[in-house]
């Protein structure tokens, strides 16, 4: 068990981040056990073939059997908008003796590929990333992206609606929150209790940990959590035809009015109903305008959800 103990300050500073490089590093999990991670299996199915050319030994040399990746790839973003190549940079500079620590709380020792010159084995790591970057996730990452973005503005809506308390709860099974005190059940039989002192809890959705995640080590404060939307991220969702709004809007505007109870962006709309980004934009931009919709801008990314309006003329249907 992890805990996390929060004054009221730190209550009140709780934020959320994204990191291309934790999403890499994270990944090598569903590479590794596919079968563990279901909702990810249209991914793997499209990289399988670029998979077969990475450098295999420097990742695997990155995760033990229990799912573990070394804290020096799971940075502290220092923005929502962090850039990968910002990343690297960090992860380039990474100080031997850190390196060497973070390999052995992972494996218990240094493995054989990454031991000797730190700079060198860093330059190695760094050149497989990219290169797993490069043909798995560049030609995805938009959609990956706005499914987490999706789901920082859902916990927004909730820390305003019911409080941090209720968001926090929310987040996993394997997290709860209780008169300050954030716990976290992960694998680690170690019982950690970190005090936050001002250093700002960080939550990260992902598309690569099934329940929660944190540093291995006594790093800054900082919990992984999945993703919400990421069931639709790979398949086409047929057009359910809500008849009476049908009827009014058509078959595609009032399936994408129908799913937007959460927000989402063009890009993931597009990819869950098999319709091109230009044309969902059309769709999207019909519906706001005639006030059925709302939208705002995270990061690079529109999202858009249902408005009242919206809602109200799906409930009349039934009516």
């Amino acid at each position: 068990m992890l805990r996390y103990v929060l004054n009221e300050d730190d209550v009140g500073a709780v934020r959320f981040a994204l990191s291309p490089l934790c999403e890499l590093g994270l990944s090598l999990r569903a590479i590794r056990e596919p079968a563990r991670f279901p909702l990810q299996l249209g991914w793997l199915r499209r990289t399988e073939e670029a998979r077969e050319r990475l450098d295999m030994r420097v990742l695997g040399a990155l995760i033990d059997e229990r799912m573990w990746t070394p804290d020096f790839l799971n940075p502290r973003p220092a923005s929502p908008l962090t850039r990968l190549e910002d990343e690297f940079r960090v992860l380039a500079a990474t100080p031997p003796d850190v390196f060497r620590s973070d390999l052995v709380a992972v494996h218990g020792f240094v493995p054989d590929v990454l031991a000797g010159s730190t700079s060198q084995a860093l330059r190695r790591i760094i050149r497989a990333l990219r290169q797993l970057w490069e043909t798995c996730f560049e030609p995805y990452w938009p959609r990956m992206r706005a499914v987490l973005e999706a789901d920082v503005v859902y916990r927004g809506r909730q820390i305003a609606q019911a409080g941090v308390a209720s968001m926090l709860n929310g987040l996993s099974p394997r997290i709860a929150y209780d008169h300050g005190v954030v716990s976290v059940r992960l694998a680690d039989p170690n019982d950690r209790t970190l005090a936050i002192d001002g250093n700002g809890l960080t939550l990260m959705p992902t598309m690569f940990t099934r329940r929660a995640s944190a540093p291995v080590g006594d790093g800054p404060p900082m919990i992984l959590y999945s993703a919400r939307g990421q069931g639709a991220l790979w398949e086409a969702e047929p057009v359910a035809n809500p008849a009476a709004v049908a009827a009014v809007l058509g078959e595609t505007r009032a399936s994408l009015l129908a799913a937007l109870g959460d927000p989402a962006s063009s890009t993931e709309l597009g990819v869950r109903f098999g319709v091109s980004a230009s044309a969902v934009n059309q769709h999207l931009r019909v519906l706001r305008d005639a006030g059925l919709l709302v939208s705002t801008r995270y990061g690079r990314s529109v999202l858009y959800l249902r408005s009242e309006l919206g809602s109200a003329l799906l409930e009349s249907r039934s009516g």
